[in-house]
């Protein structure tokens, strides 16, 4: 289901940008720089409209986020994907959001995606290869690596960003304690219902949540509860 648009008006990255920033999604001139810089086209599977509007399936009972959704998390996470910072990326999928925050949190940052589907990982590799986002992975600021995500990533927490692209019933207690105080989370949350949450850890460990909006995701589950559908 589009959200903004359809597909046949848009067939460029930047006009797909331009759309979003027009419809009010992007506010932000960083996220825009950001999301025209890495041309989502890399990350659909072959033959599908990239810039539609909508999530798209990518095989495994996975789909790729609506630009949209992109968009407004990369806005939800922005103060805390400034260069040099921590950021994971759980349920990387096809490497779009991953090789996003790499590009904000540049070279001395730390940008990290968790996917348990191991055919995901490798093809995320070779889209994020294509991609501006390439040196960053070359040098090693930017990894993507096969792992149930509702684990984390321990070995390069804290982190000062973490977004979840799938829903979870209940928030993870490990991606909560490798939140960085001072870091935000953003998570689906709910079964058939669900939010987008935002999750910030004060300075003095507190956790805070809040409801951004309601949202439709594929759930956050075990690889074989995945693969069952």
């Amino acid at each position: 289901m589009e959200r903004f648009w359809s597909g046949s008006e848009v067939n460029k990255n930047k006009q797909m940008v331009e759309h979003l920033q027009r419809y009010g999604v992007i506010s932000s001139k960083k996220v825009a720089e950001v999301m025209e810089t890495i041309d989502r086209a890399l990350f659909v599977p072959d033959g599908t409209p990239a810039y539609v509007d909508s999530p798209m399936a990518i095989g495994y009972n996975a789909t790729i986020s609506a630009p949209h959704m992109h968009a407004t998390c990369l806005q939800l996470l922005e103060e805390n994907l400034q260069p040099g910072m921590h950021a994971l990326d759980v349920g990387s999928g096809t490497g779009y959001l991953t090789a996003c925050f790499a590009i904000m949190v540049g070279q001395q940052g730390r940008a990290v995606g968790v996917e348990h589907i191991p055919e995901l990982v490798a093809s995320s590799i070779k889209n994020i290869e294509k991609s501006a986002a390439a040196p960053l992975l070359k040098e090693g600021s930017l990894s993507v690596h096969a792992g149930d995500g509702r684990e984390g990533w321990p070995e390069c927490a804290p982190y000062d960003a973490i977004h979840v692209g799938a829903a979870a019933p209940e928030i993870p207690q490990p991606l909560i304690d490798q939140l960085k105080p001072g870091g935000r989370m953003v998570i689906p949350v709910g079964n058939i219902f669900q939010d987008l949450k935002v999750v910030e850890k004060k300075l003095d460990g507190s956790i805070s949540i809040r409801s951004e909006t309601s949202v439709r995701y594929v759930p956050l589950t075990s690889r074989d509860a995945q693969l069952r559908g």
